[in-house]
C-alpha cells in the first residue's frame, strides 16, 4: 500500500516500524491471542500515539491499520477499529506523564508472567538479569487495568528519582505483580532490547529454578553489568542494531507489515 496523502512522512516511518515490532513479537511467540499491546509516540504530534486494532492478531497488524489516539484514549484517524481499553489505561498515563517515554510495550509472556507471579520477583542472578539491575519496578496486582485511576497508580509505582532538569522519571522496567511486564523505552528499538533482555533473563530464572539455588552475583559486579550493557549506550544503538537484523529478517518472509 502507498503512503495515504494525509500521513506524514515521520508518522508513516513511525507505523511502518511499529508494524514490523507487533510481527516481530508474533515471530518470536510474544503474541497474545489479540490482547496485549505496543504504543509508540507520533513523531512531531505531541500527544498522538499509534496503538495496535483491537481485534487483530499481531500477525494482521501493518501499517496502514495502526490506530492513532490522543492521550485520552480517542482515536484521531480514520479506523475501522477500536483500541483496547485495558491497553491504554496505563500506556496513556506513562506517555501523558514522561518525557522520555517514546514507547510502551505490554505482553503476557509464560517465563515473564510466571515471574510476576513469585513473591521475590526478578532474579538479579544471570547474565540477562545483571543488565536490569536497579531498573526494575514492582506494581501490586488490582484486576484488569480497565480503571483510569489505576493509571496514576502504575506511574507512582514505576517512579524513579527526578531526571537531571527536574522532570518526571521512571524506572524503564515495571513488573506488575500477577499479571505481566511494561517495558518504557525513549525509543522503540529500545523498547524492544528491554523486553527482549527481560525475556531471556525469566526463560533463565526458571530454568535454574527448576534445578536449584542460583549462584549469587555481587552487587559492584551488577552495577558494572548495567554499566557496560549496550542497552543503555547510544554509542552501539541503545537496542536499534539488534532490532534492525530482525527487521531485515522480517522483510525477507513476509514485508506485508509496510503494507
Amino acid at each position: 500500500m502507498a503512503q495515504p496523502a494525509d500521513i506524514s512522512d515521520a508518522e508513516w516511518q513511525a507505523r511502518v516500524q511499529l508494524a514490523a515490532c507487533y510481527r516481530i513479537f508474533d515471530r518470536l511467540g510474544w503474541s497474545e491471542l489479540i490482547y496485549n499491546h505496543i504504543s509508540l509516540r507520533v513523531p512531531g504530534e505531541p500527544g498522538h500515539l499509534l496503538l495496535n486494532p483491537f481485534g487483530l492478531h499481531y500477525s494482521e497488524v501493518c501499517a496502514s491499520n495502526l490506530v492513532k489516539v490522543d492521550t485520552q484514549g480517542r482515536i484521531v484517524c480514520d479506523s475501522r477499529w477500536p483500541i483496547n481499553p485495558a491497553g491504554f489505561t496505563f500506556h496513556g498515563a506513562i506517555h501523558n506523564t514522561l518525557p522520555d517515554a517514546h514507547c510502551v510495550m505490554h505482553v503476557h509472556t509464560t517465563p515473564t508472567m510466571a515471574v510476576c507471579c513469585l513473591d521475590e520477583g526478578l532474579s538479579f542472578t544471570n547474565f540477562y538479569a545483571a543488565q536490569l539491575y536497579g531498573k526494575v519496578a514492582y506494581h501490586d496486582f488490582e484486576g484488569i487495568t480497565v480503571h483510569a485511576d489505576e493509571g496514576a497508580r502504575i506511574l507512582a509505582s514505576a517512579a524513579a528519582p527526578v531526571g537531571p532538569a527536574g522532570e518526571p522519571a521512571c524506572k524503564p522496567v515495571l513488573l506488575l505483580r500477577n499479571h505481566g511486564p511494561v517495558v518504557i523505552g525513549q525509543g522503540l528499538a529500545q523498547a524492544f532490547a528491554l523486553m527482549w533482555l527481560l525475556q531471556r533473563a525469566c526463560e533463565v530464572q526458571l530454568a535454574v529454578m527448576s534445578m536449584g539455588r542460583a549462584r549469587p552475583i555481587s552487587t559492584p559486579v551488577l552495577q558494572g553489568c548495567v554499566r557496560d550493557s549496550l542497552l543503555f549506550d547510544a554509542r552501539h544503538g541503545a537496542g536499534q542494531d539488534g532490532f534492525d537484523a530482525l527487521v531485515r529478517l522480517l522483510d525477507r518472509a513476509d514485508p506485508s507489515y509496510q503494507d
